[in-house]
C-alpha cells in the first residue's frame, strides 16, 4: 500500500510548514480528486484538500484570510470558518473531505479529529440541491460535449469552411492586386494525393516591404490552420474527457444516496470502484462516441433513487446551527488561548 504522508516530506511542499497561516494551526490534510475517489490512474494528479485555523488575529482582529492555494502541487487549504460555512451547505468539493478513507488522511491532528467526529452535524436536506446541482453541471458538460462530438461532420467542417472563405475574401479583397504586384489564395484539386483539396497561392510580388510581406504570412498562416481543422479532432482525449464527466456523474449520485439514506460520508468508493473505472475506461462508450443505452439506463436508475431518497430521507431540513456554532467556539476558543 502507498504511503501517501510520505508526500509531505518532499521540499516542493515546505509552504505547509513554513506559511505563517498554516503551520501548527492546520489541523487536516488529505487527497482530493481521483485519489480521494479511488478511481486513480497511471499518471492521475496527486491533489491535497486541507483545513487551517483562523489564526487570532482573524478572530478578534482586523485580518482576514480564506484559504492557500499553492498551484505547484495542486493543493488548496480553506481556513477554519470558511470551511464550516461550505460544509453547512453540503458542498461536495468540500463534504468529501469529511468522508476519506483513513489511509488518505496525510495529516489529522485533535482538533481535526474533532471536526470529523462532528461531521453528521453538516447533513441536511441542503445535499439534495448541493449534490443535484453538481450532478446536473455534469451531464450538461456530458451532452454538450456529445452535441459537439455527434454534431454531423458534414455540418462542423461546412462552418469552418465558411470561417476560412471568409478570411480568403478579406485577404483576397486587399492583396489581389496592389502596387507591387498580387496575391491570390483559393481552394482547388489537390497536389498531395492523401488529399482531395488544400489551398493554393498566386503570387507576384516586385520590391516589397518584408515587414508587410511578415503581416499577410501570418494571415495566410491562420487560414491555412483553419482549413487543416476539417475533419480533425482529438478522439482520444475528448473521449477521455467524456468517460470522466461520465464517471463523476455516477459518482455523485452514488454519494448523494449515501448521504440521504444512511447519513454517511463515503469518499472513497470501493464497492462502486470496478463500475466507476469501467465507465472511466470507456466501456459504455459506443464507437461513434455517444454513450451505450444500459448508461442511460443506470443514469436515470439513480436519479429515480436519489428522487426518492430525497422525499423519504431522515436528515434535516437545515443543519443544527446552534451545535455546529458551539463546535466552532470551541475550536476557535483553543487559538484564542494559544491552546493550539
Amino acid at each position: 500500500m502507498t504511503d501517501y504522508k510520505a508526500i509531505l516530506n518532499k521540499p516542493e511542499y515546505n509552504f505547509i510548514n513554513t506559511n505563517e497561516h498554516l503551520g501548527k494551526h492546520v489541523i487536516l490534510l488529505g487527497l482530493a480528486g481521483s485519489y480521494a475517489y479511488g478511481t486513480n490512474i497511471e499518471g492521475s494528479d496527486i491533489d491535497i484538500r486541507g483545513i487551517t485555523l483562523n489564526q487570532k488575529s482573524d478572530l478578534i482582529g482586523l485580518t482576514q484570510f480564506e484559504q492557500y492555494v499553492d498551484d505547484n502541487t495542486d493543493t488548496v487549504i480553506y481556513a477554519f470558518n470558511k470551511m464550516v460555512n461550505l460544509l453547512l451547505s453540503c458542498n461536495p468539493n468540500t463534504i468529501e473531505l469529511l468522508g476519506l478513507s483513513q489511509d488518505n488522511y496525510l495529516y489529522l491532528n485533535d482538533i481535526g479529529q474533532m471536526l470529523l467526529d462532528n461531521k453528521r452535524l453538516f447533513l441536511s436536506k441542503r445535499a439534495i440541491q448541493s449534490f443535484g446541482g453538481y450532478a446536473d453541471a455534469q451531464l450538461r458538460r456530458l451532452q454538450n460535449a456529445l452535441a459537439r462530438d455527434t454534431f454531423p461532420q458534414s455540418e462542423k467542417e461546412q462552418h469552418i469552411f465558411n470561417s476560412v472563405k471568409n478570411a480568403m475574401y478579406s485577404f483576397n479583397l486587399s492583396y489581389k492586386s496592389f502596387e507591387s504586384g498580387s496575391l491570390e489564395i483559393f481552394i482547388d484539386k489537390a497536389v498531395n494525393p492523401e488529399l482531395e483539396t488544400e489551398i493554393f497561392i498566386n503570387a507576384k510580388l516586385n520590391h516589397y516591404p518584408l515587414r508587410y510581406y511578415a503581416s499577410m504570412w501570418n494571415t495566410m498562416s491562420n487560414v491555412v490552420k483553419d482549413y487543416e481543422k476539417i475533419g480533425k479532432r482529438n478522439k482520444k482525449k475528448d473521449d477521455l474527457h467524456l468517460n470522466k464527466h461520465a464517471m463523476h456523474l455516477i459518482r455523485l449520485f452514488i454519494m448523494a444516496l449515501d448521504i440521504l439514506e444512511s447519513g454517511e460520508i463515503n469518499t472513497y468508493r470501493e464497492k462502486e470502484h470496478d463500475l466507476l473505472m469501467d465507465i472511466r475506461f470507456g466501456k459504455f462508450q459506443n464507437e461513434h462516441g455517444t454513450f451505450s443505452d444500459s448508461f442511460y439506463d443506470m443514469m436515470r436508475e439513480y436519479e429515480r433513487r436519489l428522487h426518492y431518497a430525497a422525499k423519504h430521507t431522515d436528515l434535516p431540513d437545515d443543519p443544527d446551527f446552534k451545535r455546529v456554532q458551539e463546535l466552532v467556539m470551541t475550536i476557535n476558543e483553543k487559538v484564542i488561548r494559544d491552546e493550539i
